[in-house]
């Protein structure tokens, strides 16, 4: 399940505005540290820079600090992935033209900036790591797609460069090129469902908003060695409150800005452990 883009948006408003006012303990250097800024679809505004294209992967590849990016994919008519969050091109593009109903040469003619898969794991594969996420939709021909999805992600290595995300369940049966330990389920209003199944299945973790995965659920993953990913701290206050939680992978919306709050408090952090050690 997911919100309407303009209710999440003002609901996020709302949770940061709250959390960046709440004083939190700086974080030690060591888990300051282990800290992960991914970027969310990439450094965009859908103005100038629209999200999940090279030119907002570039953005983030560009900036210090940045270690991964979020991406969705979804595939043509004729059985190609290609990089896009929506079925459709209505918000972005203004155009009704749905991916599943056009072949890869008719959405490349109509709207180049919809990058293949293929294009972004080229591009960025081993230089960021890729949170894929796989929309849910039908697979007509499943175990073609999965052949094709094994062979576009042979060159890198699950977990270490890559990680399958869904918001569905069931698209991690369905999408079965790799293994459990490389698939993390992204939590809404159902994160207690969800913790359950990733610690049955042995996942990666679990991700969703910072505000409905509460202590218990971030502790019972942290104490099975799984990690946990919440979206999307915007303040140093909310960054801080996750980092203290034992959260390390950060998603954002605007990953610049949070990762400059991040790579400041580093070397605040640093400046204080040297004096110390000088004393």
């Amino acid at each position: 399940m997911e919100l309407p883009s303009w209710l999440e948006s003002r609901l996020m408003q709302i949770c940061d505005s709250i959390f960046a006012i709440v004083p939190q303990k700086a974080p030690t250097l060591e888990n300051l540290s282990k800290c992960k800024i991914i970027s969310h679809r990439g450094q965009h505004d859908n103005i100038t820079v629209y999200e999940n294209t090279l030119s907002a992967f570039d953005h983030a590849l560009e900036t210090e600090g940045i270690w991964g990016i979020e991406l969705d994919f979804r595939w043509t008519k004729d059985l190609h992935p290609v990089v896009a969050h929506d079925p459709d091109l209505l918000r972005l593009f203004g155009s009704n033209l749905r991916i599943s109903e056009t072949t890869l040469a008719e959405l490349k003619q109509h709207c180049p900036q919809v990058p293949t898969l293929e294009e972004v794991l080229l591009r960025y594969g081993g230089k960021l790591h890729l949170m894929v996420e796989a929309k849910e939709e039908h697979y007509p021909q499943p175990e073609k797609q999965n052949r094709i999805l094994k062979e576009l992600f042979a060159p890198l290595e699950p977990r270490k460069d890559f990680h399958l995300l869904s918001l569905a369940p069931e698209m991690f049966m369905l999408v079965n090129f790799v293994d459990s330990s490389a698939k993390l389920p992204v939590a809404v209003f159902n994160a207690k469902y969800l913790s359950k199944i990733s610690l049955n299945e042995k996942y990666a973790g679990l991700g969703g908003h910072y505000l409905l995965l509460h202590k218990k659920i971030v502790k019972q993953h942290l104490d099975c060695g799984q990690k946990i990913g919440v979206g999307y701290p915007k303040s140093k206050n909310n960054l801080f409150r996750e980092i203290n939680r034992g959260v390390e992978w950060i998603f954002c919306n605007d990953a610049v800005e949070v990762s400059g709050i991040l790579q400041t408090e580093l070397k605040k952090a640093q400046l204080l452990v040297d004096s110390r050690n000088f004393k």
